[in-house]
């Protein structure tokens, strides 16, 4: 069983520790698909702890350098993964307004984190996933109320997901190419805070009028989204504990699918069906645009009270015209709250690894 006893000064030792797991299969032939389900799932697991451990960390530990540190890890110990950093300063030579405006009220660097896993030497093109890494989300200026503050340190579960999903996928030694990006940086109220009333110039160029420093997940991804452009992606899905409103709408049972792409959609509903990490596609027409209408500015990054997952998506889908996009919004499913259970689940790692399990033709069965 899983515990998170890294910090602890006395670790409680299980009563009955768990040794041996017994598997059969009918009969000899069924033997080889037994084991490959049993490799799968051992990389699945290795993945989900990953990406618990990380996200569990206290936000004191883990900010956008731990995540950094993280990333350098796995090309460590993976000779099929090379990793590269994106500090502040290269940000600022591309353009990066959005993103640097986030982490600007914190002492901690924003640091963006490119994890190359290159597991077949052709011409393909590769799947990109990028993650959130908000190591601590005070609101900002905008601030949260202190009720449950803490567990804003969650709110990098999706560079955690994606951080465990490449463990899996390098424990799986898949013949597919993916770049896994890890979106670091901490919103903190200081003097140098970004404000209510700013606007921002993305990396994109389109510019974008703030009306709360809270709604400031989309404003990182929108930059790491553009940035994700130069590696000519097959696909790109974005994971992120975007929005209280996927909370409302699904509970903590199903994470948002939202995506311009009906074949992307149908494949990741699939993966969701196939592992059990539970998915479920909510609508992004146009109509939701006029919604981020500013008088000053290309768009707003709040698009008032009704269907925020579905503007936070609307928003985030102007930036991403160039490839085949997916977001999956997992406020509700990346962590449980409050109490002796509070922690993370883990996903969408086994969604995310089963997809690409799919992609590189080894679906369930065969």
């Amino acid at each position: 069983m899983y515990s998170f006893n890294s910090l602890k000064t006395r670790k409680e030792e299980p009563r009955r520790p768990l040794r041996k797991i017994v598997f059969n299969v009918p009969t000899r032939r069924e033997l080889p698909i037994g084991e490959r389900a049993i490799n799968h799932a051992l990389a699945i697991a290795e993945g989900i702890n990953t990406c618990k451990n990380v996200a569990n960390m206290p936000p004191n530990i883990c900010n956008p350098a731990y995540l950094a540190e993280q990333a350098k890890i796995l090309a460590h110990d993976y000779d099929k993964v090379s990793t590269t950093i994106v500090g502040e300063q290269e940000m600022e030579a591309l353009g990066m307004g959005a993103y640097l405006a986030v982490g600007r009220g914190s002492e901690n660097e924003s640091l963006m984190s490119i994890m190359t896993y290159n597991g077949i030497d052709d011409d393909s093109k590769p799947l990109v996933l990028v993650g959130k890494g908000l190591t601590f989300d005070s609101g900002g200026i905008s601030l949260k109320p202190g009720a449950g503050m803490d567990e804003m340190k969650y709110d990098m579960g999706g560079a955690a997901g994606v951080l465990g999903a490449m463990h899996a996928l390098a424990e799986l030694n898949l013949p597919i190419k993916v770049i896994g990006v890890l979106a670091g940086c901490e919103n903190m109220p200081s003097s140098n805070a970004y404000r209510p009333g700013d606007i921002l110039t993305t990396m994109s160029g389109q510019t974008v009028e703030v009306l709360n420093t809270d709604a400031e997940g989309r404003l990182v991804l929108c930059d790491a989204l553009t940035y994700v452009e130069r590696f000519d992606p097959e696909a790109v899905i974005d994971v992120a504990t975007l929005t209280g409103a996927c909370v409302v709408a699904l509970g903590k049972h199903a994470t948002g699918l939202l995506s311009s792409h009906n074949p992307l959609a149908h494949e990741l509903l699939n993966a969701s069906d196939q592992s059990g990490d539970r998915a479920w596609r909510l609508p992004l027409w146009d109509d939701y645009q006029e919604q981020l209408e500013s008088p000053f500015a290309d768009m707003t990054n709040l698009g008032g009270k009704g269907a925020g997952t579905i503007t936070a998506a609307c928003f985030l889908a102007r930036f991403t015209k160039k490839y085949h996009w997916a977001h999956l919004d997992i406020a509700g499913t990346a962590w449980r709250s409050g109490g002796k259970d509070k922690g993370s689940t883990g996903r969408p790692v086994s969604m995310l690894t089963q997809f690409m399990l799919n992609r590189a033709g080894q679906e369930q069965g065969e």
